[in-house]
């Protein structure tokens, strides 16, 4: 199944957006997608969610109050590099475009309307690419790992990496304890305790 994420501060566009993608076969050549759809209104709500979950495609709005797709695609490029990113809009500004190209590395920019049949064929298409692309990588590191430039260890990281982003990451604590799931604290930590924090 592929997971995918849609934000978009109108709750009526993320309804439609999942009935669609619930009844619409998704499929490029002969390669069929079967969907799991998660809808977020709130871009650091996705973000959260985005930590825990890995997706293979995020689907978002270019205006939302507080944070635009630009700044939600950037933020969330840093949590899954690897997923296929969309912006849906019904505003096509030349700036706003190469933001969201050059800042965030979105694959496709759709319009708002949309329709159907392109939006769901243009899914299909970034899922296509991103399995692809995916495959690529794990050649690539299969041939490092022949040629001696990687070790069987960072082989291994690499493929945990490319299907859970963040698996491998390490949260300590300032006395040494390793954190397993912040969402689990009763107070959210401290920042000189998060990661990077000083």
């Amino acid at each position: 199944m592929s997971r995918i994420l849609i934000v978009d501060d109108e709750e009526s566009i993320l309804k439609a957006l999942r009935r669609l993608l619930m009844l619409t076969p998704c499929v490029v050549g002969d390669k069929h997608f079967k969907l799991g759809v998660d809808c977020f209104s709130v871009p650091q709500q996705a973000l959260e969610k985005a930590r825990n979950t890995a997706y293979d495609l995020v689907l978002s709005d270019y205006r939302m109050p507080g944070m635009d797709g630009v700044q939600f695609l950037k933020a969330f490029r840093e949590l899954q590099p690897h997923c296929a990113r969309l912006i849906l809009s019904g505003y096509a500004d030349l700036n706003g475009l190469i933001g969201a190209i050059n800042d965030a590395g979105i694959s496709r920019f759709l319009s708002k309307p949309w329709n159907d049949y392109e939006l769901v064929a243009a899914i299909a298409q970034a899922l296509a690419l991103r399995e692809l692309t995916m495959e690529n990588q794990r050649l690539a590191d299969e041939a490092r790992l022949a040629m001696g430039r990687i070790s069987p260890q960072q082989l291994e990281r690499n493929r945990l990496e490319a299907e859970e982003p963040g698996i491998t990451e390490v949260k300590w604590g300032p006395d040494g304890s390793v954190l397993l799931d912040e969402s689990l604290l009763d107070e959210p930590l401290p920042d000189d305790w998060k990661p990077g924090g000083h």
